[in-house]
């Protein structure tokens, strides 16, 4: 018997919760960035990114195809490890020490994003789960069909 067979009810329901939220999250960051691309390319830009008005249309497809991962469990692991190592990128990028003496509240923004990339570690190791998890393999037959 595999591990995830032996997991008692609660934890296979915490796990899908546990990815519905990330999905959720993503989705508000993707939403916010459709509903003021200019703006969050302002931000990108003042951040010293160059190319902000490409940037901000990579990171919705980026996050888009990360909600898709989460969703249908599909490549789950490396969609997690990516999510994690995107929000420590964006960490340092949008809220690192070069931030804190303007606005202390960045430190806190700063925190939260390794907290969030604490638990998108976890999920890498733990998996999918059971329940609403696409299958691999599907996604070969149907790739070469």
């Amino acid at each position: 018997m595999s591990e995830s067979a032996n997991r008692p009810a609660w934890a296979t329901a915490a796990i899908l919760v546990g990815r519905l939220i990330f999905a959720a999250l993503f989705l508000m960051a993707v939403g916010f960035k459709l509903s003021n691309i200019s703006g969050t390319a302002d931000q990108i830009a003042a951040a010293g990114f160059p190319l902000s008005g490409v940037l901000v249309w990579l990171a919705v497809v980026f996050e888009l195809a990360l909600i898709a991962g989460f969703l249908t469990g599909a490549y789950f692991r490396e969609v997690s490890l990516l999510a994690a190592a995107y929000v420590v990128f964006l960490a340092f990028g949008f809220h690192g020490p070069s931030h804190w003496a303007a606005n202390q509240n960045e430190l806190g923004f700063f925190v939260d994003h390794f907290t969030f990339g604490a638990g998108l570690l976890f999920a890498a190791v733990c998996g999918p789960g059971r329940v609403l998890a696409l299958d691999r393999s599907v996604i070969y037959k149907v790739g070469s069909a």
